[in-house]
């Protein structure tokens, strides 16, 4: 988590991150892995020094971003399998929340895989649909970011993954809604325009 005096130009990296992925992903595509990988790698880094070593944890994130993106840049190839795979846990952990229980390992390791090779069978449409989501998914972080939502209640705990929560808090159930609304918009854009004339 980083210090509170650069959480403002930190959600402005996340929303400007998530509008070009969400809006303009498939044409942009490995900028997208890169950024995302960037965002990733930093998160991993900085959570393994502690946040009273503000210097070190910029440091370590800086490090681990640049790390990340250039992983994800040069998994190009194969990013689109990893996308559907991730999509694929997504949707084994989400369905197995509907009944209050963990999908097991060999649940999500087939479903993992199921994503991927859906990935690689209708790579065109993965791309659109996970980069609309993902990137309306980082502009709703990057918005609550400005104001400190959820970073507060993760500064507090001490808790990095607190201000990412994919399960919002029962008076925040109108993010759920706003972040499908934003993905479908960030789809529809790409399929009629941004992704139009592209491959």
């Amino acid at each position: 988590m980083l210090p509170a005096s650069f959480q403002v130009p930190a959600a402005i990296v996340l929303l400007a991150g998530g509008a070009i992925a969400c809006f303009a992903g498939y044409r942009v595509f490995r900028l997208v892995l890169g950024i995302y990988g960037f965002i990733l790698g930093a998160l991993f880094a900085s959570a393994a020094v502690g946040p009273e070593h503000t210097l070190w944890m910029i440091g370590a994130a800086l490090a681990g971003g640049l790390i990340g993106a250039l992983i994800l840049i040069a998994a190009y190839f194969v990013g689109v399998a990893l996308v559907g795979a991730g999509v694929g846990a997504l949707a084994a952990s989400l369905l197995w929340s509907l009944i209050g229980r963990e999908p097991g390992a060999i649940v999500v390791i087939i479903f993992a895989v199921a994503g991927a090779l859906a990935a690689l069978a209708l790579q065109r449409y993965v791309i659109i649909g996970a980069t609309a989501f993902g990137g309306a998914w980082t502009m709703i972080v990057g918005w609550f970011a400005f104001g400190g939502h959820w970073g507060a209640e993760a500064a507090a705990r001490n808790n990095l993954w607190l201000a990412y929560p994919m399960n919002p808090a029962p008076g925040d159930r109108w993010v759920v809604v706003a972040w499908i609304v934003l993905g479908l918009l960030g789809a529809a854009a790409q399929l009629g325009f941004t992704a139009k004339h592209t491959r």
